[in-house]
């Protein structure tokens, strides 16, 4: 890594103008500046160009997409539009630490591969509550499609390479874009395809480098109940992931999907098969497919909670997960 490598800052958005302010107000902040900071409009948002007209940062640039391409491609267009020869990404609703690349170009310095992927820590904010996740950290040669899916309960944060959190060289990202037109997981996607290169290595900062705010009435991507679109990536992706950690997926993000958007024992019993047929099922895969399809995201809430509440008042944890 040269000295003072430039690090062009990569931000997709699209409705959010006060959040992705914020974002764009912790990017420019950081201590180790950022060559630029690259935000692009996903589609007509005159408020988001308006309230980022305001800036006068040099820094700051805007593409305005006439439309709406999604957030893998929003990326990609950003990345093929930088000038640094490092990338990190950030997505509106986040904001970082003001030491986030300086520390993240520290530990990438300290990685012999070509290309190498760091990631960090992040505050996970939401409904009142502050977690730093991910609760383990990556360690290395660990394959990357069973760190990021293989849950040891029913929330997630065991292992997690958030979007926000990821800073690697251009090269990479123009070698291997983010899929276009992917609905859904498309940062797990990226990670798992990109960790299969020899000439990549994967690192993390063991600091909370990044704050996410959570919003879980927002209708956001991460909470949709598209079950079909999480099998059939699931089902694409195959030959990149294992198949522990294929059957951990339908046990937890297709499962838990389908049964918020209530769909039936048909649907049911084809996600059974392909857990089974597909993936390499285990005793904790299978409590989860249950423990998904059997309570609700309000009964697993009353269930940590009172977990929490049990193990600050010392008595046994019996946490059913991380989340």
């Amino acid at each position: 890594m040269s000295e003072g490598a430039a690090v062009s800052v990569v931000i997709p958005t699209c409705g959010r103008s006060r959040q992705v302010a914020a974002a764009v107000k912790s990017a420019l902040a950081q201590s180790y500046a950022p060559f630029e900071v690259i935000v692009v409009i996903d589609g007509f948002d005159p408020e988001t160009i308006s309230v980022l007209g305001t800036f006068g940062d040099q820094r700051l640039r805007l593409i305005t997409l006439e439309k709406n391409v999604g957030g893998a491609e929003a990326r990609n267009i950003g990345i093929r539009s930088a000038c640094g020869e490092w990338i990190a990404f950030l997505d509106d609703d986040d904001t970082w630490m003001p030491e986030k690349l300086k520390r993240q170009m520290e530990v990438a310095a300290s990685v012999s591969a070509l290309f190498p992927i760091v990631s960090s820590k992040l505050l996970d904010l939401r409904a009142g509550m502050t977690r730093m996740l991910p609760y383990r950290l990556y360690e290395k040669g660990e394959d990357v499609s069973e760190y990021l899916l293989c849950r040891r309960g029913l929330g997630y944060g065991g292992g997690m390479l958030q979007t926000s959190t990821l800073l690697t060289k251009r090269d990479l990202l123009l070698d291997l874009p983010f899929l276009k037109g992917l609905k859904l997981h498309q940062d797990w996607d990226w990670l798992i395809k990109a960790a299969r290169r020899p000439d990549v290595e994967i690192a993390m900062a063991p600091e909370a480098l990044t704050v996410m705010y959570v919003d879980e009435q927002s209708g956001s991507v991460s909470q949709s109940t598209d079950w079909k679109a999480s099998l059939e990536w699931a089902q694409e992706a195959r030959s990149v992931m294992s198949r522990r950690a294929y059957s951990f997926f339908i046990a937890t993000e297709c499962v838990s999907r389908a049964r918020k958007n209530g769909a039936g024992v048909k649907v049911v019993c084809e996600l059974l098969r392909t857990y089974f047929q597909d993936g390499h099922p285990s005793a904790r895969s299978l409590v989860l497919f249950l423990g998904f399809l059997l309570f609700s995201r309000r009964h697993r809430n009353i269930r940590k909670r009172r977990s929490r509440k049990s193990f600050l008042t010392g008595k046994t944890e019996m946490m059913t997960g991380y989340d």
